[in-house]
């Protein structure tokens, strides 16, 4: 087989999905581009509007020259592929993807031949409560609002949880200050400052990084933004939005006034595609979920079908870049065509040599394996049923659910708009707690169409068409 008679798909514009294109276009080969985003550049580099006033260094920062030469890496890549913004990608079946068109509500389907899945990541939600409270946010949707429509979330933020993330908001947030009316009220991580120095010879395989991570801290306490460590996040407050947030050191509960919460615990790999195209799963210790085994190249365990980013497991930007042209790399050789395997081999080593870096992150920022211990009967884990985790528990003791696919049939976590993007976490967690197993063995919710919400007519139009 050449070049020209390949029929690629690259799901997904960020760091990984303009990697891979730009690889296939420089062999010859003319793939099709779908994305979500109305501009190409992912969560991380996300481009504004274009006619957005705000500079590159305003917007990114530290990361501005990287943000903006990916950028126009990809616009140079436009005249050589089929770009299609603006889609959502709900299901895939029979060689097909289905496609949602945003500004005109359409669905269509895009055919392929190989598919590169670049889908990215979105933040991993442990429900405290009141987090159903107008006025709360995840990490990414508060960075978002930032970096898309330069407006916050709030006037007096709190951002809590922990990851790296929650230190870039944070300083993002800050740093636009007196600007875009807000302030940062408190930085509130359940790490310790322990776990961050125990985590450091692994984090200092990647000096450059872990110094971007202390510059952050550092210049939040140097300007007055209270952070605190080792807290337990209690509830937030508020009868018709939010206005205060408790939490716990262990000893003391402490209040903090404000008018808008942010909040994520890292980042968790966006996996419902690949699950509906049948590619085999495996548990991640590291990453603490089930993830789509891959080789080191990017296959999967479905002939045609390559994962690259942070949808087959959290990296980072650098990572999902690397991982992006060795996907490429290793579909133009399955299917004949001379690739530099020197270079496969250079990007392979690459990104083993994160590794340590990536194991002392979560190390600096372990999940809190406790939550489930803390969490109320009376809390909502699944706000589109309504599903609370007093509801969970009864489940798993009184009709004996231990794994979460029938802890779904018997509560209907999961259900929902989200389809167990948002509750999935929490309620593995609640239901291991509450059956005394292994975290590894309650299993995961199964992707189901649509992976994201769609109008409900046009589900049934497609449903009645296939």
């Amino acid at each position: 087989m050449t070049a020209p008679t390949l029929q690629p798909v690259i799901v997904g514009a960020g760091p990984a999905g303009i990697r891979a294109a730009q690889t296939l276009v420089a062999h010859g080969v003319r793939p099709t581009v779908i994305d979500e985003a109305a501009r190409g550049g992912g969560q991380i580099y996300r481009r504004p509007p274009a006619h957005f006033a705000r500079s590159p260094q305003t917007l990114y920062g530290t990361e501005a020259s990287r943000a903006t030469a990916l950028h126009s890496t990809f616009d140079g890549l436009r005249a050589h592929i089929d770009y299609q913004p603006d889609s959502l990608v709900w299901n895939a079946q029979g060689g097909q993807l289905d496609v949602l068109h945003g500004p005109t509500q359409t669905t269509r389907t895009v055919p392929y031949g190989q598919l590169i899945v670049a889908s990215g990541a979105t933040d991993r939600v442990l429900p405290v409560p009141g987090w159903t409270l107008p006025g709360v946010y995840t990490l990414g949707g508060a960075q978002v609002a930032l970096k898309f429509q330069g407006c916050t979330i709030g006037r007096n933020v709190v951002l809590m949880g922990t990851g790296p993330l929650l230190y870039l908001v944070a300083y993002q947030y800050a740093k636009a200050g007196a600007e875009a009316g807000v302030k940062v009220a408190a930085v509130l991580d359940t790490a310790r400052f322990a776990d961050q120095l125990a985590a450091l010879p692994g984090m200092l395989t990647q000096p450059a990084v872990l110094a971007k991570g202390m510059y952050y801290v550092g210049w939040l306490r140097a300007h007055g933004v209270a952070v605190y460590t080792g807290v337990r996040p209690v509830r937030v407050q508020g009868e018709t939005r939010v206005n205060a947030v408790v939490w716990s050191d262990g000893n003391a509960e402490h209040t903090v006034p404000c008018d808008a919460v942010g909040f994520g615990y890292a980042l968790r790999s966006e996996t419902q595609l690949a699950d509906l195209l049948g590619c085999r799963f495996a548990w991640a210790p590291m990453h603490r979920a089930h993830l789509p085994e891959r080789d080191t190249a990017g296959r999967t365990s479905v002939a045609g079908v390559y994962l690259a980013g942070d949808g087959a497991g959290i990296m980072g930007a650098d990572a999902a870049e690397w991982a992006g042209e060795r996907a490429a790399l290793a579909l133009l050789a399955d299917h004949g065509v001379k690739v530099d395997t020197a270079r496969a081999a250079e990007l392979e080593r690459q990104l083993t040599g994160l590794m340590p870096f990536r194991q002392g992150l979560e190390r600096a920022f372990p999940f809190p394996t406790d939550w489930a211990t803390h969490a109320p009967d009376t809390l909502v884990v699944c706000r589109c049923e309504n599903i609370t985790a007093g509801e969970l528990r009864a489940c798993a003791r009184d009709a004996g659910a231990d794994e979460m696919n029938r802890l779904k049939a018997l509560t209907r976590v999961g259900m929902g708009r989200c389809q167990g993007r948002m509750c999935g976490v929490a309620a593995a967690e609640i239901l291991a707690h509450a059956t005394g197993k292994p975290i590894d063995t309650v299993g995961r919710l199964r992707g189901q169409a649509p992976i994201k919400p769609i109008p409900i007519h046009l589900q049934r139009q497609a449903e009645a068409s296939a």
